[in-house]
């Protein structure tokens, strides 16, 4: 069995083109792997063509072994 963990990353800017994200997720991915996590996906949601194509966020999700 395992249990998951979702790290919300906002994204900051205007613009499509200059939209990045608020915190450094090659940090956090080598934090939860430290801590016994392993990325198993990094999800960004669907968005609409109003909204210029782009998400607002990404979602790293980890998963660890119940034991």
């Amino acid at each position: 069995m395992y249990e998951y963990k979702f790290v919300k990353i906002d994204l900051e800017g205007f613009w499509v083109a200059t939209k990045k994200p608020k915190e450094d997720h090659h940090r956090i991915i080598e934090k939860y792997a430290k801590d016994g996590w392993r990325l198993v996906q990094i999800f960004a949601p669907s968005v609409s063509v109003r909204a210029g194509g782009v998400s607002d966020y990404f979602e790293l999700i980890f998963e660890k072994e119940i034991k």
